[in-house]
């Protein structure tokens, strides 16, 4: 696969680099009544995209049982923004380098993803970043249970995605999940995948 064309077709798709998104995040309307007390604390996460032979794929973590925040979850790698990170772009290599070992350039950040609220009282800033297509995920093991690609092109079917009814805080809440067993991709990382579907909607990806 041609990396540069890549790049260039999801550099277009994307919110620029030049400025952080500072407008409400996508879901407020969705989790404003369920969120904790005080101000969002800002995190990022990297979306990060491998040009292989076989089609581009997006890395994915499924974190380990037992942490304090969404464990055993399927998510991307990220975190909380420490006081030193200059920006989410920094924040989301850092946390990659951690917890799959990817070192920063090895990553190309290309663009923004539109923010979302958790329900753990995060802001997060997903950061879209093409990836060496020969870097091998190493898993932190105090944070990350397995690492595992998912073909990007399979993500664009909107047959994949499904909108499912929860209970939560004593309401129903509607949220997104995708259809890829053995995992379970939904939630907070179903939203974020769901906004580069759409925004790649229509676009050809390189061969």
């Amino acid at each position: 696969m041609n990396a540069d064309a890549l790049a260039q077709a999801l550099r277009s798709a994307l919110l620029p680099l030049a400025a952080v998104p500072a407008g409400p995040p996508a879901n407020l309307d969705e989790v404003r009544d369920l969120l904790p007390p005080g101000p969002p604390r800002p995190a990022a996460v990297l979306v990060g995209i491998a040009p292989r032979d076989a089609g581009p794929q997006v890395w994915l973590t499924r974190r380990v049982d037992g942490l304090r925040h969404h464990a055993g979850q399927v998510s991307f790698p990220g975190g909380a923004a420490d006081p030193g990170d200059r920006d989410p772009v920094a924040t989301a290599l850092r946390e990659a380098q951690e917890e799959i070992r990817l070192p920063p350039s090895r990553a190309e950040p290309l663009g923004y993803l539109n923010p979302l609220l958790t329900l753990t009282g995060f802001r997060v800033q997903p950061v879209v970043a093409l990836v060496d297509p020969g870097f091998v995920p190493q898993p932190a093991p105090d944070e990350v249970a397995e690492v595992f690609a998912l073909d990007l092109r399979w993500l664009l079917d909107p047959a994949n995605v499904e909108r499912i009814a929860l209970d939560f805080a004593g309401r129903e809440r509607h949220v997104l999940q995708y259809r890829y067993a053995p995992q379970r991709i939904w939630g907070a990382t179903a939203a974020i995948l769901d906004d580069l579907r759409r925004r790649l909607a229509g676009r050809p990806l390189p061969p």
